[in-house]
């Protein structure tokens, strides 16, 4: 899959307000995807940092991507379980979603994500993930 084709999933698959998250696939690979949330102010919580709902939301979507790269293609899958922990605020940088598929089976996929802020190797945010596979 090319980051392209991911590009098409995100158009096609994810509901508009996700679409408005502004995520850029950059990378794509046989069991991974590097995905990009640009920071915005409309993301931000009181504060100034990046709301966490949004990179929950982001590394939900960016595991899609990265199952879809491992399976060659998107099929419909639905999320069973997300753990995220905050480690670190991020404010005024894109963050980066580094999703590793660790597990692909015929009917679950497990995942393993680190978020970290643009030019920073300091992981934000990490989570977990555990989606139901149809087809």
């Amino acid at each position: 899959m090319t980051p392209q084709e991911a590009e098409a999933i995100l158009q096609e698959y994810f509901a508009p307000w996700i679409k408005r998250l502004g995520l850029r696939v950059e990378e794509v690979g046989e069991r991974h995807a590097l995905v990009r949330l640009p920071w915005s102010g409309e993301l931000a919580r009181e504060g100034g940092g990046l709301c966490g709902q949004a990179m929950m939301a982001a590394a939900d979507t960016a595991t899609v991507i990265a199952i879809s790269s491992a399976r060659g293609g998107f099929v419909p899958m639905t999320t069973v379980q997300q753990s995220t922990t905050f480690q670190r605020p991020v404010a005024g940088k894109d963050v980066l979603i580094d999703v590793r598929v660790t597990k692909l089976g015929r009917t679950l996929a497990f995942s393993e994500i680190t978020l970290r802020a643009e030019g920073g190797d300091d992981t934000v945010a990490h989570a977990t993930t555990v989606y139901a596979i149809q087809g």
